[in-house]
């Protein structure tokens, strides 16, 4: 099974939560950084998660004609294919959303799962993000609850982010202060608003100083133990323990003991991205370099067929990707871990 129905991606979180470990949430941009993804996992026998933005999805739509709808629904079906070649389960999901293209992306996204299932088949994406981070907490939630409910309709989990993760991601910025550590009574209105459960099963990107980019470790004040702050005092107001499944934004740089931490609070989902585009380019610029005279026809010559075909350096990307996939599995405690 390995694109996960529903119901496995409900169990794919329970166990994740009970072992105490998170799946690599993986945002690809073409068929070759999905099979790259594919492959890091399955090397590392990890589940995961395969997430496409909408920077990511508008790319993959094709430049002559952009559209982010068309890009995401191409690139799932591809998955859907070609997932069944590795020996592992991924949930298929969306990246940050923001307001102003809802209607253009998670919304008609929805509608396509709530059709699908409606026919008796499953979704075609597993969970969507709502990215509200911009927006008066207030508003932020009014959305997320009517978008909680168009998700239940498709068996679709909903992400959502109810306080700002520092830096830039596709368009979407925040400073780095204060306002990136989400608070008990911030935890206390999402629960009235969105519930526990009953309205839809959701996951959580609660801010404990995250932030989206490149940084050194040290260089960004993580407090992971927030987290565990939020679960307690849920736990305590409305009898639930470990209320919340949270998503770790913005983990570039993040030490391995701010991750085993954040994993201990209930982390279930850690978004990688800037460190995989890296281990993607990488290896690219390197056969470049190397081959400067046979990718150029370089005075008057002819250059060398070889060196740039992009199936040569292209395999060199996707392996580059995919051991730094395992890399990030093996953090995150998942790798050895895949369903049986």
């Amino acid at each position: 099974m390995p694109i996960a129905t529903p119901e496995v991606y409900s169990e794919m979180l329970d166990r994740a939560k009970a072992g105490k470990f998170a799946y690599p949430a993986i945002n690809v941009t073409s068929s070759q950084t999905l099979h790259a993804a594919l492959r890091g996992l399955a090397e590392a026998e990890s589940d995961g998660i395969i997430q496409m933005s909408t920077g990511g999805a508008e790319f993959l739509g094709g430049q002559y004609n952009k559209d982010m709808v068309t890009g995401a629904v191409a690139l799932a079906e591809f998955a859907h294919v070609v997932a069944e070649k590795y020996p592992i389960t991924v949930a298929l999901h969306t990246d940050h959303c923001p307001k102003d293209k809802l209607d253009g992306y998670v919304r008609p996204l929805l509608k396509i799962s709530q059709e699908r299932v409606a026919k008796g088949g499953n979704p075609l994406f597993q969970s969507h993000m709502w990215d509200g981070s911009a927006e008066k907490l207030d508003d932020n939630l009014a959305i997320a609850r009517e978008l909680l409910g168009e998700a239940a309709k498709a068996k679709i989990i909903l992400e959502m982010e109810i306080t700002p993760t520092g830096g830039e991601e596709d368009g979407v910025s925040h400073e780095i202060n204060d306002s990136l550590y989400t608070t008990v009574d911030d935890a206390f209105r999402t629960v009235e608003a969105v519930g526990l459960g009953e309205h839809g099963r959701y996951l959580l990107a609660a801010s404990f100083g995250n932030v989206h980019g490149v940084y050194k470790p040290g260089n960004v004040v993580l407090r992971p133990s927030i987290l565990k702050e939020l679960q307690e005092a849920v736990a305590q107001k409305y009898g639930k323990a470990n209320a919340f499944d949270f998503v770790f934004h913005g983990g570039s740089g993040s030490t391995i003991e701010e991750i085993t931490e954040a994993l201990e609070n209930g982390v279930v989902k850690m978004n990688i991205d800037t460190d995989l585009q890296y281990a993607f380019t990488r290896p690219v610029a390197g056969h470049m370099f190397a081959n400067y005279d046979g990718v150029l026809k370089v005075d008057g010559e002819v250059g060398n067929k070889k060196a740039y075909d992009p199936r040569v350096w292209g395999k060199a990307a996707e392996a580059g990707m995919a051991a730094r996939v395992v890399v990030a599995a093996e953090n995150l405690r998942s790798a050895g871990n895949k369903r049986k």
